[in-house]
């Protein structure tokens, strides 16, 4: 599975452990299938959200309700919406790993392994852009088109040979028709393709973390210890400068989106993870925004990831290469990586589309055990067990 997807709840209104923040609520209670006796009217979608994140953008033809979001939720655990019914969007992006599958690589319904890594769709709703390599910015409905209907590679293997197959699994579910007319009243026959995206996105809008050790701190409700001191001062300073790719409310994933408008630009950058044969190259399945702009100076560039919950989401980079934390900062102290054999044999430090900013930092044994302490503050618990994120067919 792959950049984002998605998750809902009948009536949401739960608060998160005390202390926390309540990032989105709406009415009262849980998993009980509405009622088709419920009022025409879906109950509205309320935010309620972390300090200093605005709304974020909610496309016009998609409004936001209880219903469904709700609705999503259960899309987005529902292996039959896949060609063999061997996977859900919770395959690749699971609650407990902060919706990433901990796989270097996302791997779809037939068992074909995507290119990339499964990234995490913890606050997906603010970033601009959307994906690894995909410079443009897209809506969550857009891009849920990928995962869904792609064919190279596969995924959920959706296609135009199968498509109604699979969508008259849904049509065939008592639940999921009351479902569909609650979150999406006025359609004679709502449960379509159009709408099981909707429903699906309108859940990733909820999928929202602010709450961790390093947010607390800030809030003056928690203090850091001193090594997750010293690793801040680096992360946000000039010698470590992890800030300059990984910086605002997501700590990285490029510009930052909400109703307040968009701020800070789209990332993408080359850190020198290859050059094969000495010539600047990524290996073909992997070139970065390479492949959507042809520019050569574009090789080897992928989207900054958030680093939000980054202590859960192991192992790292756009190929999963690196399997601790550790070994990431490793890379970027030493400005890039040496592959010494095989097909993409080449000294990544060297390339000559590496980014400049990659050759500036410097950093001790010390400085990068400071900064992994660091790192380990931006996870938010409650996402791992918030009940509004969870399976709704396991009890």
């Amino acid at each position: 599975m792959r950049p984002l997807l998605r998750i809902p709840f009948a009536r949401l209104g739960l608060a998160l452990a005390a202390g926390a923040l309540t990032y989105a609520c709406g009415g009262g209670s849980s998993d009980a299938s509405p009622s088709p006796t419920d009022p025409v009217t879906p109950e509205a979608w309320v935010w309620a959200l972390p300090a200093g994140f605005a709304s974020p953008v909610v496309p016009e033809n998609n409004p936001m309700n209880t219903a469904k979001v709700e609705l999503g939720r259960h899309l987005f655990h529902e292996p039959r919406l896949s060609i063999n019914g061997a996977i859900s969007c919770a395959g690749c992006h699971a609650a407990e790993s902060a919706f990433t599958d901990n796989r270097a690589l996302g791997r779809g319904a037939t068992g074909q392994n995507h290119p990339r890594n499964s990234p995490s769709l913890i606050n997906a709703a603010y970033h601009f852009t959307l994906d690894w390599t995909n410079p443009a910015p897209r809506t969550l409905e857009e891009q849920m088109h990928t995962p869904l209907f792609n064919e190279n590679p596969i995924e959920m293997g959706v296609n135009d040979t199968n498509r109604e197959e699979v969508l008259q699994r849904v049509k065939d579910d008592a639940d999921y028709r009351v479902r569909f007319t609650a979150a999406f009243p006025g359609e004679a026959a709502p449960v379509h393709w159009e709408n099981v995206v909707k429903a699906i996105a309108a859940f990733e809008r909820t999928l929202i973390s602010a709450n961790s050790p390093y947010d607390q701190a800030r809030a003056g409700t928690a203090t850091l210890g001193e090594a997750e001191q010293r690793g801040q001062q680096l992360f946000f300073g000039e010698r470590a400068l992890c800030a300059q790719c990984h910086g605002g409310l997501n700590l990285g994933g490029g510009a930052f989106a909400s109703t307040n408008g968009v701020s800070g630009s789209s990332s993408f950058y080359n850190i020198g993870l290859f050059n094969v044969g000495g010539t600047g190259a990524y290996p073909a399945s992997n070139r970065g925004l390479f492949d959507a702009t042809g520019l050569a100076e574009d090789m080897g560039k992928f989207r900054a990831p958030s680093l939000r919950n980054v202590e859960l989401t192991a192992p790292y980079l756009h190929d999963g290469s690196a399997a601790t934390l550790e070994a990431v900062l490793g890379i970027h102290a030493a400005g890039g990586r040496e592959v010494g054999n095989g097909p993409y044999a080449g000294d990544g430090r060297t390339n000559p589309y590496k980014d400049p900013l990659i050759d500036q930092i410097k950093l001790s044994a010390q400085d990068q055990s400071d900064l992994v302490a660091f790192l380990k503050t931006l996870t938010d618990a409650t996402v791992l067990n918030n009940p509004r994120f969870a399976d709704p067919f396991t009890k």
